[in-house]
């Protein structure tokens, strides 16, 4: 190249900021980011951004692009509007750009995918194209031949026209005329400017070439001479419009025959006619035309004649008489005559040259001459992947299509459509006949196997093996160069076979047929399908492979690189399979190992905001895409495929912010609704699998609505409709955005005003449609579902040709409004996107579940969904922490309540005590009420997160506010019922107090008295003991015990008052004494059962009866055991709890007994209680009976008499006593009613807290352990017996806690030290006055001392009067000695409780014993409502009590909930989440004995949410546990064995564990 020419063109590229890619460095890829630029166009303001600006344009499809190639005019104003300064002027001419300067430098800069791009958008706007492409030298053209490969056009030549056929071809192969058009030096005709009017139809001219009178037209052309373009005439098949009848190809060389030699020596020989413009001819140009040869039917001159150049004239005659040129040869241009009549002038001429033709060629088979004149080609460069396509392709041969894929892709044949139908009819069950449902299902598994092991037999086919090695390549370009060939190829080869377009043609014949016959369509859909070969099949084959080489280990290897090699392709823009629609089927596997690859290839930054277009087949759903963001979905006629496609967009970095997402995931679906197959009975149900599948997984859905086919948009709508309404059902939120295509004209928006408010009033009749099929009654319109505006989400886009095609340019208000809509599109994404956004490992997960959905047909999404379920447990999870730090709150408020009541002055009037307990009740009112608040506002704020995939649990929301007010009233009457005993307590102990204070007081005088009296004499310590002794003896002989209560009278009254006002009186009349109730067992009796139930059924529903009965009594006589385990006295309200539980459960058995069985029941319990209670109470009052308490301190009053006989100052022994006698009972005391709390954070926040932490993953630990221990017994306990089974597995876990490294131990020893710290400070703090010094050291101190005391620590211990007083008798010390040693007793006191603490091995005393019981409260936050399965009895994992609907993640075979078969009286071995999607039928107590579709159980439980299995694995646990324990069951429950499916027999406990994992979504 000479170093001149090179420079000038650097020095071009420069200035258009292109040389940085130059050669060949501008990717496809860097063009498709979504930028800033990409979505705002601005005005260009620099040079710089022109080119970027054209392809910006162009990619649009925008037919003005070639305007935008100079500065916008207010860059370029001249002050000097005559142009006299000339330096100015120059500037100005710099800033110029001519058009052809443009595309030369951007096809020289352009990698070859781009080029070929480019050319393509060119053709479709109907531009003239590079044919040879100058590189500043001009021996060094090159032919375009690779960069016009993509260009595929469709034409109906004239004999076609009554057949209505067509021709479809690679335009670079069309054996076509081929006329050139060439001028000379001297040329003042715009050749470029004639061959626009000559082409085009009518008075409208369409600038197919550039020329002098287009904007840039006229500037100098720095880079473009010697450019050889090209174009292309196509025929509509009507006579009146087509200008040509067949097509032809125009070439049009810039710049003259002498400098563009070898351009015209080429341009010469490969056409069928060269056209040379011209005003005369000068010597060397003479010299050239003279030296062609056969030239006759082959040269024409056209000849601009100027008013006397006569000298000009003579040199083209001479010229033509040398050349022996016929006249017709010759056209003769006058001034008189104007360019329009001139140019239909020539085309006459080109059309009557036309009919001469012998033999044509394709551009294709122009390359040898190319290479002989010294041309380059650009298509050299990748001709070993062209050999690797053709040796693929020519596999074929002669074959037909659907024989070659069934040889040579087998795994996308019979046996994979096969396995997709076994996949579906294992989630529906519809063909089960005869077949018990858990057998069919097994059967099913089987056949899937089998299929698997078929599939695996395959061996690599020989074609599949060399597409695999050619992808292989690390270099992309090579990769992509084969890819791009096999494309060609396999287009090629398809449109050589007429079989496609003539199955096309009959399908659409048949369909249009009044008389329909859907067998045949059936059949030529299918055919047609079958036919259809393009790259994605042998993509769909490479996925296969690797899902089936997952079998085995030894292909796994080998295959394992083919996910990357996917996910590379993704990255560089080609698109995947997401959905196979021919099998409607997911390769899950693949799928998942292609996104996962690539999220570890982009540093796992893969946020995504997916985009879907749905609509009619066939009306540019694909085109709109490809428009929008200037990506290439398949639109050729020779594909049939049925599925969704998914395609990366990367985001750009300036835009990531802005989307908050790194790509753009377009989704497009093919096959939705095609008009012919709509008469086909699976078509509504494939087409409804795709819209919700796509539009599940889609943040923006585009719907395409095509107003000519209204019938079958009603159905898309009606499809869509139903979509929307799930995804709203599962808190996803679409945005929906409606196009109407082939809408133009300004005036579109107004008088599309009518068809929006019809488009809405049919979406609105859709909806109520689909909300009373989907069962939601509150749904009456569209915008119910969706954030619809009528004016907001409709968008009217032109139609797409401006013209009748096939030659019809691109209409640029398409182009235009296509990118208003893309524009608004993304702004409204760009204000609306929430922070939380899915990246591939959560899109996954999410289709994973989409598609299980899908599969199972009723779309119960609930807690199927992995996403959901993780959303829902981590809401559980907080609200536990939440709920617990609520009870802590009030538990310690409780605490330091019952403490204040209980410090209480003994001997003021009670009625102080009453009003405490009132101020006490409102102000914990308040407290809660606060408490209550912060909930709300933690509920709240947990909603607003983005982090945690809250919109998926919106419709939850409102169970966990009444979740909030259910818990604020249970913790309300909770701590009013403990206020009222605390109360009641305090009033029981007042009473045994005044018992004592009146004895101590006549101790006391005794004492002093005998002391008076000892005086007199003097007697030894033994003497003194024997006085003491006889004088204790008269004193303490009358003291009274406290009175005993009439316990059972008490809980007796309390039963009749739970039957106020329901005339039962006569049943609780003649009851006599309740504690010899309930000695025996308590029998179901038939006159406890209604009497309507069928005579079958009546001996079952006793024994349910009974069980149920029996299960209550052992739950409630636990209850009244774990009460009285306390220390504490009878209560009115611990048997109105108690009656409250028995009410609770009454009601699951409320519709089948009369009120007879709970009178009975209730009686039988409370004459349990009434036992339980009373043994409690006489406990109590030995503990508090007022001879005792005097006993405790007979040693001390004994040892005060001898000392104060003696003289003695017994000060230490007084502090041990005061220490003994007050201190200890209230640090033990502290410590009781401390622990409880802090046990129950030591086991949250332990390796423990996960058991915990929700509902579900409490369930998932309970049933691992049940599986590891392996008992039959803990299972019938955890089946029959729930409650007490989890009762007792956590206060067995608590042991176990408190056992490990002596927790217990530990926790007793802080809350010592800390109270022993609290007293040693009050202490010292009492032992001064208020002014801050010391209180005078002298007796009357002591008691100010002891005073100050209590006053400090008031809230923190009860010190008991009574013992302070008793202790402290006659006490002959000082205060500072006494305080001393207080001192030293205190130290003593702590290392003797640390001992006692160490040394006590009873925990479960211990836990009995606590005022706040953890085993309670951790009850409280796992046990939640309690409800069972109606079918299967498994416990409810709903969060909460105050739940909408229970739901559970594993059901069970309902054998195990004790149902059996009426007459074999087999358990049932069928789980219920089977049955619900089955036909069969159930009958049961709450029917009444009538059958009733298991489909329909919302009927009798409205309550219960039953979805189907998530997997066949999902419920092996159950499974395995019925085999393993099938006949101890049946034994258990008096039954037969179940009939298990022999499948189940093969389940290892392993997979039965996995199972469990699974259904709870443990990792």
């Amino acid at each position: 190249m000479d170093s001149e020419e090179t420079s000038g063109l650097l020095k071009f590229l420069s200035k258009l900021g292109l040389k940085e890619f130059y050669p060949n460095k501008l990717t496809l890829r860097s063009l498709l980011e979504i930028k800033e630029n990409s979505i705002n166009e601005e005005a260009v303001v620099s040079l710089e951004e022109i080119p970027r600006c054209f392809l910006r344009k162009l990619f649009k499809i925008n037919a003005e692009c070639r305007n935008f190639t100079q500065l916008s005019k207010d860059q370029e104003e001249n002050n000097d509007l005559f142009g006299l300064n000339l330096t100015t002027s120059d500037d100005s001419a710099e800033n110029k750009i001519n058009p052809l300067d443009l595309i030369v430098a951007l096809f020289l800069c352009a990698d070859s995918f781009l080029q070929q791009e480019i050319a393509l958008k060119m053709s479709m706007c109907q531009f003239s194209v590079p044919l040879l492409l100058p590189h500043a030298n001009n021996s060094q053209s090159t032919l375009m031949l690779w960069a016009l490969r993509d260009i595929v056009k469709e034409w109906r030549p004239h004999e076609l026209s009554e057949s209505k056929g067509f021709v479809e071809n690679n335009i670079v192969q069309a054996d076509i005329p081929f006329y050139s058009f060439v001028r000379l030096k001297n040329c003042s005709l715009s050749k470029s400017q004639i061959l626009n009017h000559a082409l085009s139809h009518g008075q409208q001219s369409h600038n197919m070439f550039i020329h002098r009178d287009m904007e840039g037209g006229a500037h100098e052309r720095k880079i473009a001479n010697d450019l050889v373009e090209v174009c292309w005439y196509l025929p509509c098949g009507r006579e009146n419009l087509d200008i040509f009848p067949e097509p032809v190809a125009f070439a049009n060389l810039r710049g003259d025959i002498c400098e563009s030699l070898a351009q015209f020596t080429f341009l010469f020989q490969v056409s069928t006619a060269t056209f040379v413009f011209m005003d005369k001819v000068e010597e060397n140009e003479h010299k050239i035309l003279t030296s062609l040869e056969d030239v006759k039917s082959k040269l024409f001159f056209v000849v601009n004649r100027k008013e006397g150049d006569e000298e000009d004239m003579r040199s083209i005659k001479t010229t033509v008489e040398e050349l022996n040129l016929p006249n017709s040869n010759v056209k003769i241009k006058n001034s008189r005559v104007n360019v329009a009549e001139f140019s239909k002038k020539l085309g006459a001429a080109i059309k009557t040259s036309m009919s001469d033709i012998k033999n044509t060629r394709s551009i294709e088979n122009m390359l040898d001459k190319a290479v002989e004149l010294g041309l380059s080609v650009d298509e050299r460069t990748s001709d070993e992947q062209k050999k690797a396509a053709e040796e693929i392709v020519k596999g074929i041969g002669v074959r037909s299509i659907p024989d070659y894929k069934n040889h040579q892709l087998p795994l996308q044949g019979e046996n994979w459509k096969s396995l997709s139908q076994l996949e579906m009819e294992e989630c529906r069950l519809k063909n089960a006949g005869d077949l018990g449902l858990e057998e069919y299902k097994s059967q099913l598994q089987a056949e899937k196997l089998n299929i698997k092991v078929e599939l695996g037999k395959h061996k690599l086919s020989k074609v599949m093996k060399t597409f695999i090695e050619a992808l292989s390549t690390n270099d992309k370009e090579k990769r992509d160069f084969f890819l791009k060939w096999m494309n060609l190829k396999l287009n090629a080869h398809l449109r050589s076979v007429s079989q496609l377009s003539l199955l096309r043609h009959k399908l659409t014949k048949h369909s249009r047929e009044t008389e329909k016959d859907l067998k045949e369509i059936a059949e030529l859909d299918q055919a047609l399908l079958d036919s259809s070969l393009g790259i994605e099949h042998y993509m769909r084959e490479m996925g296969l492979i690797y899902e089936v080489s997952l079998q085995s280990q030894d292909t796994a290897d080998k295959m394992s690189h083919l996910p990357g090699l996917a996910a590379e392709m993704l990255l560089d823009g080609y698109p995947l399979e997401l959905l196979d629609g021919d099998a409607s089927n997911i390769p899950e596997r693949w799928v998942t190992d292609v996104l996962m690859e690539l999220h570890k290839k982009v540093g796992e930054k893969s946020r995504l905001l997916v985009l879907t277009v749905l609509g009619v087949q066939s009306t540019g759903k694909s085109t709109l895409l490809n428009t929008m963001f200037g990506v290439q979905f398949p639109v050729s006629s020779g594909r049939c495929t049925r599925g969704a496609f998914m395609l990366f967009l990367r985001v750009g970095e300036d835009m990531q912010c802005k989307l908050n997402c790194d790509f753009i995931v377009l989704i497009d679906t093919e096959g939705l609704k095609a008009p012919q197959l709509a008469q086909l009975e699976d078509s509504y149900e494939h087409d409804n699998q795709l819209a919700t599948f796509v539009i599940g997984l889609s943040d923006v859905t585009i719907i395409n609505v095509a107003m000519e086919n209204s019938t079958e948009m009603k159905d898309v709508l009606q499809i869509a409709t139903h979509a929307f309404l799930r995804m709203k059902e599962i808190g996803k939120k679409p945005v929906c955005h409606f196009v109407h295509q082939n809408v133009g004209g300004v005036s579109a928006h107004a008088k599309t005003k009518t068809e929006r408010k019809h488009l809405l009033d049919q979406l609105n009749e859709m909806t109520q449609l689909a909300a009373e099929m989907e069962k939601q009654p509150s749904i009456k319109a569209f915008t119910d579902v969706l954030d619809y505006d009528m004016e907001k989400n409709n968008w009217n886009i032109p139609g797409l040709w401006h013209g009748i095609p096939p030659m019809a340019p691109v209409s640029t208000g398409y182009s235009e409004a296509v990118a208003e809509f893309k524009k608004n599109l993304l702004e409204t994404v760009k204000r609306d996107r929430s922070d939380e956004v899915s990246q591939i490992p959560e899109f996954l997960s999410w289709m994973k579940s989409l598609w299980k959905a899908v599969k199972y047909e009723n779309f119960i999404f609930s807690f199927r969904n992995t996403l959901v379920a993780h959303a829902y447990d981590n809401l559980c999870k907080e609200f536990n922490e939440w709920e617990w730090e609520f009870r802590k709150e009030i538990l310690s408020w409780q605490t330091a309540a019952e403490l204040e009541i209980s410090n209480a002055d003994g001997e003021s009037e009670f009625h102080h005590v009453n009003k405490l307990v009132d101020s006490k009740k409102s102000q914990v009112s308040n407290k809660i009420k606060d408490q209550q608040t912060v909930m709300q506002r933690r509920l709240q704020e947990y909603y607003k997160r983005k982090d945690r995939h809250v919109h998926l649990i919106e419709k939850y929301k409102t169970d966990f506010v009444n979740q909030i007010s259910g818990l604020t009233k249970e913790i309300q009457h909770s701590v009013n019922n403990k206020l009222d005993c605390a109360l009641e307590l305090r009033k029981s102990l007042k009473e045994a107090q005044d018992i004592q204070r009146k004895h101590r007081v006549m101790i006391e005088e005794q004492v002093l008295k005998l002391l008076s009296d000892c005086k007199q004499s003097t007697l030894s310590e033994e003497e003194l003991v024997r006085e003491f002794e006889k004088m204790w003896t008269e004193v303490t002989v009358n003291v009274s015990g406290l009175k005993e209560q009439n316990i059972s009278e008490k809980i007796l009254k309390q039963l009749r008052e739970s039957f106020l006002n329901r005339n039962v009186n006569e049943d609780l009349q003649n009851i006599g004494d309740l504690k010899e109730i309930a000695k025996g067992h308590f029998k179901a009796k038939s006159e406890h059962m209604k009497k309507k139930m069928f005579w079958f059924l009546r001996k079952d529903e006793k024994r349910e009866l009974q069980s149920f009965a029996d299960s209550v009594i052992e739950t409630c006589s636990r209850f009244t055991q774990d009460i009285a385990k306390t220390d504490t006295d009878y209560n009115d309200s611990f048997t109105k709890e108690l009656l409250e539980k028995v009410e609770e459960s009454l009601k699951q058995v409320s519709k089948t007994c009369k009120p007879k069985f709970e009178i009975d029941l209730k009686l039988h319990i409370c004459g349990i209680a009434s036992r339980e209670f009373l043994q409690m109470h006489r406990k109590f009052l030995l503990d508090k009976d007022p001879k005792i308490q005097l006993e405790k301190y007979k040693t001390q009053y004994q040892s005060d008499f001898i000392d104060l006989y003696k003289e003695r100052d017994g000060c230490q022994r007084k502090a041990n006593d005061f220490v003994r006698l007050c201190i200890k009972p209230a640090v033990e005391d502290y410590i009781r009613r401390s622990l409880g709390v802090n046990i129950v954070d030591e086991i949250l926040n332990s390796g423990h807290s996960a058991d915990y932490s929700s509902r579900s993953f409490f369930q998932y630990n309970i049933q691992k352990e049940l599986l590891q221990k392996d008992d039959f017994k803990s299972f019938v306990k955890y089946i029959r017996k729930y409650e007490i089974y989890v009762k007792d597995w956590i206060f067995q876990r608590i042991l176990q806690k408190m056992s490990e490294g002596k927790t217990l131990f530990k926790l007793k020893n802080e809350n010592l030290k800390v109270i022993v710290r609290k007293i040693t400070g009050a202490l010292e703090q009492a032992s001064k006055g208020e002014d801050g010094v010391l209180l005078p050291d002298d007796q009357e101190s002591i008691p100010k001392l002891i005073n100050n005391m209590r006053k400090y620590l008031i809230t923190d211990i009860s010190i008991s009067v009574e013992a302070e007083k008793s202790t402290l008798f006659q006490i002959q010390s000082t205060c500072h000695e006494f305080t001393k040693s207080l001192s030293e007793s205190l130290s003593e006191l702590k290392e003797q409780l640390e001992e006692e603490f160490s040394n006590s091995e009873d925990i479960t005393d211990t836990l009995n014993k606590l005022p706040i019981k953890p085993q309670d409260e951790l009850f409280k936050r796992v046990f939640g409502c309690g409800q069972q399965c109606p079918f299967c009895k498994v416990p409810c994992e709903a969060g909460g009590k105050e739940h909408e609907k229970h739901h559970a993640a594993v059901h069970r075979p309902q054998g195990l909930g004790t149902y059996r078969n009426l007459v074999t009286k087999k358990l049932v071995e069928t789980l219920c989440t089977t049955d619900v999607q089955s036909e069969h039928k159930f009958s049961n107590k709450d029917t009444n004995g009538e059958w009733h579709p298991y489909k329909d159980y919302t009927k009798y439980y409205p309550d219960w949410l039953i979805p189907p299995d998530p997997s066949i694995e999902a419920s092996d646990y159950w499974k395995y546990v019925l085999v393993l324990y099938n006949d101890r069951f049946a034994e258990e429950y008096k039954a037969n064995p179940a009939d298990v499916p022999k499948a189940w027999r093969n389940i290892t406990k392993e997979e039965a564990l996995k199972g469990l994992k699974d259904a709870f979504n443990i990792k």
